[in-house]
């Protein structure tokens, strides 16, 4: 008697975690191999050479199967060289480089109904192989890129009208052609994460972004204020209002921070509807508020950094909708690290923001996270806040 196939479904979503299991399941029925086969291949995580080339091949020779993913990851960490005086070619830490890049071309052109494609190298190889994406037919929602930029990644992407999410690893502004100006290219696009600023102030403009995580590229203050300048008058050319922002520094000042929030704040379109903003430095100067914090400042705070501190904290309430911001206190001393210290500073921030419901502190790399709970503020230390960003 054949079962429902909902029954089937829900059988094989009760064993989706066991693998093993859903191979299994494929061989006992026609129906269960339908629900199996789909939950097997749904998601895939490439995590080794041997694993990517076989799952390829089986991918480009069997359409079929290629159709029902729908996630895909690729990590590509390499393979120890047995050469011990080292070689220059990143691919030749691969067995055989060209059968692995031509099965996961294959593999590609084969999964119509890819939506979600992430390519992360982990070990800082070889990146020019963009040419995989030849031929592709599948429309993402998003793309992780740890590929180089160049003309092939850049017709790839313009074939994508509905990709929303962007990660983009590696960007190079000479490359950019004419079509890369135009509102017809990436059109969906609301989430750019990227590692030069470059990337983002080419590809805000004229489409709907509204979440943005990138770092200046220039170190020299100068340089940065240029940059400032172009990444701000890029980001009030988006089509949405910016809810996220998030920029990382080499090094990080409280004066370049008021800067900062300062070409944020004087822009209706930059901060009427912001939710996230960092990553920015608190100020160690400040006058306490109450008895109750735990944090003693340095005798020798001037009274111009008691003042950055009360301007810090006055931008911020220029930024109705703030709901999460990340601050960096690697300069205090002695450092707030202190659960008690964190959440005195929290309500502190607060007295000036009431929106806030998070804050991310940033001591030295390390990051301790704060949350409201009502009235109180919970210190958790298992927090996972790399994404908060996308989230608010």
């Amino acid at each position: 008697m054949a079962l429902p196939p909902d029954a089937c479904s829900l059988i094989v979503k009760y064993v989706a975690d066991s693998r093993p299991t859903l191979v299994s399941l494929c061989t006992v029925s026609k129906q269960f191999q339908v629900a199996a086969e789909r939950a097997l291949y749904n998601t895939l995580h490439l995590t080794t050479y041997d694993l990517t080339i076989s799952v390829c091949r089986l991918l480009a020779c069997t359409p079929r199967v290629a159709s029902l993913v729908v996630a895909l990851s690729v990590f590509n960490q390499g393979e120890e060289s047995d050469d011990e005086s080292g070689s220059e070619d990143d691919d030749a830490q691969l067995p055989d480089a060209d059968a692995y890049w031509n099965a996961l071309a294959g593999a590609l052109r084969n999964t119509s109904r890819l939506r979600s494609l992430s390519f992360y190298f982990s070990d800082g190889g070889q990146t020019e192989k963009a040419w995989i994406l030849d031929g592709c037919t599948f429309q993402l929602r998003t793309f992780h890129c740890d590929l180089a930029w160049d003309t092939h990644l850049q017709n790839f992407l313009a074939t994508q009208i509905r990709l929303s999410d962007l990660y983009l690893a590696d960007f190079q502004s000479l490359a950019i052609a004419p079509p890369i100006s135009t509102s017809s290219f990436l059109p969906k696009l609301t989430v750019l994460e990227c590692t030069f600023s470059e990337a983002a102030a080419a590809l805000v403009p004229d489409r709907p972004v509204c979440r943005v995580k990138t770092c200046f590229t220039h170190s020299r203050l100068e340089e940065k204020r240029t940059e400032l300048k172009i990444i701000t008058a890029s980001l009030r050319q988006s089509k949405k209002r910016l809810r996220a922002l998030d920029i990382a520094d080499s090094s990080y000042t409280p004066e370049f921070s008021l800067e900062l929030l300062t070409h944020i704040t004087h822009e209706p379109a930059l901060c009427s509807e912001l939710r996230y903003i960092g990553t920015l430095v608190l100020p160690v100067g400040g006058q306490q508020v109450g008895q109750s914090c735990a944090v003693t400042l340095h005798p020798s705070t001037s009274s111009h950094r008691r003042c950055q501190r009360l301007e810090f904290y006055g931008f911020l309430m220029r930024l109705p909708q703030l709901r999460c911001i990340e601050v960096d206190v690697s300069e205090w001393d002695p450092s707030p690290t202190h659960a008690a210290a964190l959440r005195a500073l929290t309500h502190e921030l607060r007295l000036y923001c009431p929106s806030v419901t998070s804050v991310i502190y940033v001591f030295d790399f390390e990051r301790h996270y704060v949350r409201m709970e009502g009235h109180l503020a919970a210190y958790d230390e298992d927090a996972l806040t790399d994404g908060l960003w996308r989230e608010l």
